[in-house]
């Protein structure tokens, strides 16, 4: 099984990751990293590990608990649900926001790794509240996503 790095906190993260998030100030942020040889576009990657549009355990997570503004259906601007902001050669910013929290996930698909970094800005009290009880739940999903993720680009 491949090894997922990891990285919490913001002075854990380099700057120039962090100056890829649309953030004026971030609260929470994570970067997971697989080593793999399955090599294709940031979109592509952020596709396979979210789909076009959200599952319904996304739909759960992301709607109901952190109440976040996805668009629906399939659209060539958005990976389930997520607005594509900003795009670079080796990068993708997803983002939406709730009426506590702001959110954006970093895909970055550089050679032999892909990583994906998520970036969170509390708006309100309850983003202090309900965040860190999920991120517990998020940090242990987050390398499977990423395997997972690897083996849909290989077409496995």
């Amino acid at each position: 099984m491949a090894t997922v790095d990891s990285a919490v906190g913001v002075h854990n993260i380099p700057g120039s990751l962090r100056a890829l998030s649309s953030l004026s100030h971030i609260d929470y942020v994570d970067v997971f990293t697989l080593r793999t040889d399955a090599g294709t576009t940031p979109e592509r990657w952020a596709r396979a590990m979210f789909g076009d549009v959200p599952s319904i355990a996304e739909q759960l997570i992301w709607r109901g608990l952190l109440g976040l503004r996805l668009s629906r259906g399939w659209s060539p601007e958005t990976v389930a649900g997520w607005k594509i902001a900003e795009r670079g050669e080796d990068w993708i910013r997803l983002e939406t926001a709730s009426w506590f929290l702001t959110g954006n996930l970093l895909v970055q698909a550089t050679e032999g790794r892909v990583s994906l970094g998520t970036f969170l800005r509390y708006d309100r009290r309850l983003g202090h509240c309900v965040w860190p009880v999920l991120s517990a739940v998020h940090r242990r999903l987050t390398p499977g996503l990423l395997r997972d993720a690897a083996s849909n680009v290989r077409g496995v």
